[in-house]
């Protein structure tokens, strides 16, 4: 079963009232297996009655109960930008509570997924314009992908900025192939502007210093 692909916040504005107890079906998340044949729902989102007072959910126990000689009960549901609906069996009141669409994290996520399109976008011009403010953007972002990571790390040594390697430095990079192409990046960046790390205070200093100016230690 395939259905047209809906906006989530087209959905957030819909309303839809369950016939068996007349109040508004609630918007969730889809469970990824189909509960009564086992293929996909066709959509990612399903409209459910969460009403525990329902006609169709205090009648549905011992309907079950009676009919398969086990505890559950039913939840009305819709199918999204759909005419199809089902009374659809679950296994307790919880069924559903914990998938509820949270329209606050929906508008977070696409607010962060737009970001990360427009640093992406930025790429192609970051060199020439010397910016790169999108390129540590997908560097610190959790939620990009290793490989545009990669991409991104590509790119600060060619943009050269020594004001990358404070930020990089307190980072903590989950993938350790990352974290060696970022050091790899730094220590060529440094190299570059004939600088170095004090190893006592962290802070940058000419490759030639045999005292640290900041922290007056002794570099080997």
């Amino acid at each position: 079963m395939k259905l047209k692909s809906v906006s989530v916040f087209d959905l957030l504005e819909e309303e839809h009232i369950c016939p068996h107890c007349d109040e508004k079906l609630t918007l969730c998340h889809a469970p990824p297996i189909h509960i009564g044949d086992g293929l996909g729902w066709g959509s990612e989102y399903l409209f459910i009655c969460l009403n525990d007072e329902c006609r169709l959910f205090v009648s549905g126990w011992k309907n079950i109960e009676n009919n398969y000689g086990h505890v559950g009960s039913y939840r009305h549901m819709k199918l999204p930008d759909s005419d199809e609906s089902y009374n659809m069996m679950v296994a307790g009141k919880q069924a559903f509570t914990g998938s509820i669409v949270d329209p606050e994290q929906i508008k977070n996520e696409n607010s962060r997924y737009q970001k990360e399109r427009e640093a992406v976008a930025k790429l192609d011009t970051c060199v020439e314009e010397m910016n790169l403010e999108p390129v540590l953007y997908l560097l610190f972002d959790d939620h990009v992908s290793v490989q545009l990571k990669k991409k991104a790390s590509e790119l600060l040594t060619v943009i050269n900025d020594v004001s990358c390697v404070e930020p990089l430095r307190n980072h903590d990079f989950n993938d350790s192939h990352l974290e060696q192409d970022v050091n790899m990046a730094i220590k060529a960046i440094l190299d570059s502007h004939f600088l170095k790390e004090c190893p006592y205070c962290a802070e940058l200093v000419k490759a030639r210093a045999k005292i640290c100016k900041h922290c007056q230690m002794e570099l080997a």
